[in-house]
């Protein structure tokens, strides 16, 4: 499995940003499995942070605490995508934001706690001017 991420970019404090992930192939041949998927972001002297998670086998979503109630995360029409909007964003928002992905059957918030993924894609910078 591959994965795409796009969307980042400079953008300044209190705007909005979408970030995309679309993933494509397959585990050991099988194309249709559920799966785990969310976004990690790494800023400079900062531990990773798992941001937000989505599970396909039960649909539920996570949020970490830094991000919620500002940031959603969601699947497109085309269900290999996720996208995570957004918004009220802060200069601590930036960093490069992982897109990570694994076969799971689990909830989103363990998905996101975990640490260990099939996939991670290539990164994406977003960085937040004050």
């Amino acid at each position: 499995v591959q994965l795409q991420a796009s969307g980042g970019g400079l953008v300044q404090a209190g705007g909005s940003r979408n970030l995309s992930c679309s993933f494509s192939g397959s585990f050991d041949g099988f194309t249709s499995f559920n799966y785990g998927i969310g976004w990690y972001r790494q800023a400079p002297g900062k531990h990773r942070e798992g941001v937000s998670c989505f599970s396909s086998a039960d649909l539920s979503t996570y949020y970490s605490d830094s991000v919620k109630a500002r940031f959603t995360i969601s699947r497109a029409a085309a269900k290999n995508t996720l996208v995570l909007q957004m918004e009220s964003l802060k200069p601590e928002d930036s960093g490069v934001y992982y897109c990570v992905l694994s076969r799971y059957r689990g909830g989103a918030r363990y998905f996101c706690d975990i640490g260990n993924y099939d996939v991670w894609g290539q990164g994406t910078q977003v960085t937040v001017s004050s």
